[in-house]
């Protein structure tokens, strides 16, 4: 599908959303005052929901989303599973980088790269080219837009910084990189020229730019800096190029990071840009490279029916794995199933008003997802325009509600302050 038609589809979904969900079931007072179109939902820790609003209408997760994408990441991945990227060399001493999507191909990290090359006997570095063959995606991300934020950055086989650039520009105009580990680069002088004065990390592909070339770009760019850094002579083209036969494997580098580090940062940090770099692995591990949007939907599908039952995970529409496309759809019901799985990776998440939780949000739409002092599990839903979670938190922070709260077997401790919150295993 084209990004354009899918920009129209994520629209008229969001119309029809908005118009489904006017006629929710009030909710008791005190809360009818603040769900106006929303749900919600607590359930003790083994599932029994005790309370709940709208708890099998459908609704635009936002972020909340990448709950679901980190539940499956630990099934399909493993905690410990971490990305590779393949780096190569010919006779004419041209390197070729094979990526399979490690969002942390940092500049520091590059530079670890180049001491290995060297200790592996690159002496010379002519053309350098990314063989990005394995990802094969039918459309771009879901929802993703064509503004400058770094959230709506493309995602690819290989990648650099995150598909952002960090650039500093000064009263006068003059453009200097936003970062220490990043130097200067071509593309952020051409990003970031006419911006105001100050701090700005850019998308790379900010209004409406081709995502492939931009990606070549930027990364061969980053590579070709840090390469005479590291003091490793050449000069030669750049772009996008499949690794040839006769090409030599010289380097198989595995990300500074494993999926539940990726996990942590994408639930506490909110990264779109690490959660779907996920949520296409998990595809391509389940049914083979390269990656697509249609084998990362099924693959998670498939661990949301073996974790909650078919019933419950038909409550679930999943394009994408960070929440950016207004097209995705949870039930308060089908969230606490999810919550209730996620329990053992509860430590992950940020502390929102004193209790585990992530949050989503775009315009429109105030979600909280998480766990209460005593361990039970809560789901906050709210699509509509005035942002009342906070206040609908508080109340049920308050609520004394009946049922297990305690858990069996091992507590995961979560500091709160002082204190400590026991979240039951």
């Amino acid at each position: 599908m084209k990004p354009f038609r899918l920009s129209v589809l994520s629209v008229l979904l969001g119309i029809l959303f908005f118009a489904a969900v006017s006629a929710n079931a009030a909710c008791s007072p005190p809360l009818n005052k603040l769900i106006r179109h929303g749900g919600y939902g607590v359930a003790d820790t083994k599932g029994k929901i005790l309370a709940s609003c709208n708890a099998d209408r459908s609704y635009i997760p936002a972020s909340i989303i990448k709950l679901v994408t980190a539940l499956a990441a630990f099934d399909i991945l493993g905690p410990d599973y971490r990305f590779t990227t393949k780096f190569y060399t010919d006779k004419k001493n041209n390197l070729y980088v094979k990526g399979t999507g490690d969002p942390m191909l940092v500049s520091d990290e590059i530079r670890q790269i180049f001491k290995v090359l060297k200790k592996r006997g690159v002496k010379e570095i002519n053309g350098i080219y990314v063989d990005l063959s394995a990802f094969a995606l039918e459309h771009r991300i879901p929802g993703r837009e064509d503004s400058d934020n770094p959230y709506d950055a493309p995602v690819g086989a290989v990648s650099v910084n995150f598909n952002s650039v960090p650039v500093r520009v000064t009263k006068k105009g003059t453009i200097h990189s936003g970062e220490k580990e990043t130097p200067l680069l071509p593309i952020m002088e051409e990003l970031a020229k006419g911006y105001p004065a100050g701090r700005h990390r850019i998308n790379i592909c900010t209004g409406g730019k081709e995502a492939k070339e931009q990606v070549a770009c930027y990364t061969t760019d980053l590579f070709r800096v840090l390469q005479k850094e590291a003091g490793i002579p050449g000069k030669g083209e750049r772009g996008i190029k499949l690794i040839p036969k006769h090409a030599k494997l010289i380097y198989r580098h595995k990300s500074s990071k494993d999926v539940k580090e990726l996990a942590s940062s994408f639930l506490k940090y909110s990264s779109n840009f690490i959660a779907n770099l996920v949520y296409l692995t998990c595809g391509a591990k389940k049914y083979g490279y390269p990656a697509t949007w249609d084998k990362a939907e099924r693959a998670v599908n498939e661990v949301l029916k073996k974790r909650l039952g078919k019933k419950t995970a038909a409550a679930f529409v999943q394009k994408e794995g960070a929440g950016l496309f207004r097209g995705n759809q949870v039930t308060v019901r089908g969230m606490l199933a999810l919550l209730k799985a996620f329990r053992p990776y509860a430590y992950l998440l940020r502390n929102s008003m004193g209790v585990p939780t992530k949050s989503g949000t775009m315009k429109g739409i105030y979600n909280y997802a998480g766990y209460l002092d005593d361990g039970k599990a809560y789901v906050i839903l709210l699509n509509q325009r005035s942002n009342q979670r906070r206040a609908v938190l508080a109340h049920l922070k308050k609520e004394k509600y009946q049922g297990n709260g305690k858990g069996k077997g091992k507590y995961v401790i979560i500091k709160k302050g002082a204190g400590k919150i026991k979240i039951g295993k």
